[in-house]
């Protein structure tokens, strides 16, 4: 059966197994999310349900939003995602989804955006080589050839050139669920998961299992 939810990252740190053993993990502070709305095939052609997480205060939600939560009578949060599970049935408009519909063993795919580098030279972007670092050769970290010329004069588009690093959707798959904290609303996972802390991230069942 699928699953879902949302999170936020709070960090890492490390625990120990039954082995004794010394297990990474990352903190996820998952739900409690409020399904907003179900989609049906008869009105929307397919079957899904919205899922809110993180409250927000009503200045900071624009109207149509505004709207949204007031027809279903939730209160305003900052995250809506949709997912196509297999159970929608079982939902209900307003109903909680909580940490507990993972447990530990389970396998997982964390999805967030990761963090973001600013504008970087392609060394650090792009694992480059350098230049010869002596004062003679005036080329150190440069990004050398581009390849244009008289012909065709111009630069290729999509080369591994200097730019913006970071800040994009990443998905890390097959991670393993450590422990469940329902009365805290924690899952403790094992490894890095992207993204920065506080940043909010989506978890799922995983596809490769």
């Amino acid at each position: 059966m699928k699953k879902a939810i949302l999170g936020r990252k709070l960090g890492m740190t490390q625990i120990f197994n039954d082995e004794r053993k010394v297990v990474p993990v990352t903190v996820v502070e998952a739900g409690p999310c409020v399904v907003v709305q179900k989609k049906t095939v008869e009105k929307d052609g397919y079957e899904a349900i919205q899922v809110a997480f993180g409250n927000i205060k009503e200045k900071l939600v624009n109207k149509p939003m505004k709207g949204h939560f007031d027809k279903s009578n939730i209160s305003y949060k900052k995250l809506i995602k949709e997912f196509r599970l297999e159970n929608v049935n079982e939902y209900e408009v307003g109903q909680e989804i909580k940490a507990d519909v993972f447990e530990a063993g389970d396998k997982i795919d964390v999805s967030g955006i990761s963090k973001g580098k600013g504008f970087q030279g392609t060394i650090k972007r792009w694992n480059a080589h350098r230049g010869p670092m002596s004062h003679g050769s005036k080329f150190h970290r440069a990004p050398g050839s581009m390849g244009a010329s008289s012909y065709p004069s111009r630069t290729f588009k999509n080369m591994k050139s200097a730019g913006h690093m970071g800040h994009v959707k990443a998905t890390v798959l097959n991670l393993e669920v450590v422990k469940v904290l329902p009365e805290k609303n924690l899952i403790l996972i094992k490894g890095g998961i992207p993204g920065p802390n506080k940043g909010y991230v989506v978890i799922r069942n995983t596809i490769k299992a």
